[in-house]
């Protein structure tokens, strides 16, 4: 490896590792809106170059958790211009102190887009897309018993990203990232039961025979059980 490659792999490491000190520290609150973040004192903080420190700062202001100001310099913004779509974003927030809240509040998301997104999936699926859904489903039933988490999170992770593209709604699709974050700090996080409910996993099943089956409507309901179910867990791992 050259010296200049190992210089870039060397600077984004740095700057990952600036970006994922700063970003939990304002998301969490640490930083309160209108704090004043100094260049020169992240710089002596991290012991890292101005140009690791603004290269973390543009991401952060691509975020909007900060903005640029001349002569004023990196102010922290309020919760409310945050961009709390950006996957990033959402992994901070569950690992902060606000985690009940922010997981009430992206489990209210998922139960009003992905009933309808099942439906219409039900719909406009490819034939490639149902056997996806099939493949997962039998996937999380393969990883539902032992204490295998892990393992089980990637096909339900993989499922949902199925539905959501299978939609045939471009919006829908992008959210696939946020589910993601979702469903892994739902894990990562200890707020899920040992093992998964067993009706949880059965409806997941249900809901890939029903898009197979071109039943919209039953798709849509079954979806919907989900994230109630969901949110009951929620009530009583996270209230």
């Amino acid at each position: 490896m050259d010296n200049q490659a190992q210089g870039g792999q060397e600077g984004q490491g740095l700057h990952a590792r600036v970006l994922d000190s700063l970003g939990p520290a304002i998301t969490s609150g640490d930083y309160p809106p209108g704090s004043i973040l100094r260049t020169d004192e992240l710089e002596e903080r991290f012991d890292v170059s101005r140009t690791v420190i603004r290269e973390a700062i543009r991401v952060l202001e691509s975020m909007h958790l900060v903005a640029s100001r001349r002569r004023v310099g990196v102010t922290v913004l309020p919760a409310d211009e945050w961009n709390v779509y950006d996957p990033r974003v959402i992994r901070w927030r569950l690992a902060g102190p606000d985690r009940p809240r922010q997981l009430r509040s992206l489990t209210v998301l998922r139960s009003a887009v992905e009933p309808v997104a099942a439906g219409l999936a039900a719909r406009h699926a490819t034939a490639e897309q149902c056997a996806q859904l099939t493949e997962h489903a039998l996937g999380m039933v393969a990883t539902s018993r032992g204490q295998q988490l892990e393992r089980y999170l990637v096909h339900d992770i993989a499922f949902h990203r199925v539905i959501l593209r299978a939609s045939g709604n471009e919006m829908f699709a992008r959210l696939g990232d946020v589910v993601a974050e979702v469903l892994t700090g739902r894990t990562h996080h200890q707020v899920m039961f040992t093992d998964p409910d067993p009706a949880a996993v059965t409806l997941h099943v249900r809901v890939a025979e029903a898009v197979r089956e071109r039943d919209a409507e039953r798709a849509e309901a079954l979806t919907r059980e989900i994230a109630t179910g969901a949110m009951a867990e929620l009530d009583v791992l996270a209230p």
